[in-house]
């Protein structure tokens, strides 16, 4: 059965660079998702009439944030595709402002866990 496009253990076989065109980046603007940064539909966004012209694995992803806010990783995880692919279908995504992205914090503006550490005895005094 030489031509098949897929093995019967893995099921279909599509390459990762066939669901983003060839692109290893999310968008022009080099924007960065981190595996923790936060994806959830843009309630403002455009209707449905949009989606139609997106890619089965971009409304794959819809879907999965319209239930409820995924992370990157989760996100990749439920759609079983590669981190790579999810953050170039994500950028695609934002950039077409389907989604909005909340990124972590960087761990240099989180507190002092010495101050946390003081309110929390502070609370106990009480």
């Amino acid at each position: 059965m030489e031509g098949q496009w897929y093995d019967a253990e893995a099921g279909p076989l599509v390459r990762p660079y066939a669901m983003t065109g060839g692109r290893t980046k999310p968008g022009p603007h080099g924007v960065r998702f981190d595996l923790i940064a936060l994806v959830v539909v843009d309630p403002e966004a455009a209707g449905a009439g949009d989606e139609a012209l997106l890619g089965p694995e971009h409304r794959t992803l819809l879907g999965l944030c319209r239930s409820e806010t995924q992370s990157v990783a989760e996100l990749a995880a439920e759609a079983d595709l590669p981190v790579g692919v999810v953050r170039v279908l994500l950028g695609d995504l934002l950039e077409a402002g389907h989604v909005r992205v909340s990124r972590p914090v960087p761990p240099a503006q989180l507190p002092d866990e010495r101050i946390l550490r003081e309110v929390v005895e502070g609370l106990r005094a009480l």
